[in-house]
């Protein structure tokens, strides 16, 4: 009798193999909710990405004023400060990563998620500046992403971002 691996290398065994990459690129949207994420997020666009693409929220950190008018055509900039539609963004993404400072205002989270919602988006959201911060800190930053992400981490030291969006094929 063939061991199981002698029995897999076999001819028989090999049409059921697939024949491609077993993953694809991701369209992952990093964005960047605070100005201290900003640097952060400006640094990693430096880097060499599978297909990222980077934005800002910081310029949008809370909700319009009751009463006023709302448009998602204005809600996120990329990098070099150009105007973005929020929804249509979030359309082409696999994956939405949403990057926080300790103890900076996070509320455009709210905004960010309920359209990843709406399009059935994932989303993740990293923390910067957990090692220095105090609970006290990390709980206000962490009640505006924890409705909003499906994974939520706390990252250390702004390394930890890096390897995180390497590890989320980013």
């Amino acid at each position: 009798m063939k061991s199981e691996s002698a029995r897999v290398t076999t001819a028989e065994e090999a049409r059921f193999r697939v024949s491609y990459p077993n993953s694809t690129p991701r369209a992952v949207k990093v964005i960047a909710l605070d100005r201290k994420a900003e640097a952060v997020v400006k640094r990693l666009l430096q880097l060499p990405w599978n297909g990222a693409s980077f934005f800002t929220a910081s310029a949008f950190a809370a909700a319009p004023d009751q009463g006023a008018s709302f448009s998602m055509t204005g809600w996120l900039a990329d990098l070099a400060g150009l105007a973005k539609n929020l929804l249509d963004e979030v359309d082409t993404a696999d994956l939405v990563v949403m990057v926080a400072t300790a103890g900076e205002n996070a509320q455009a989270a709210s905004i960010i998620g309920e359209a990843c919602s709406l399009k059935r988006v994932m989303t993740t959201a990293l923390i910067v500046g957990g090692a220095n911060a105090s609970d006290e800190v990390l709980s206000k930053t962490l009640s505006h992403l924890r409705p909003w992400a499906l994974m939520l981490v706390i990252a250390n030291a702004d390394d930890y971002i890096e390897d995180m969006l390497i590890a989320l094929r980013a």
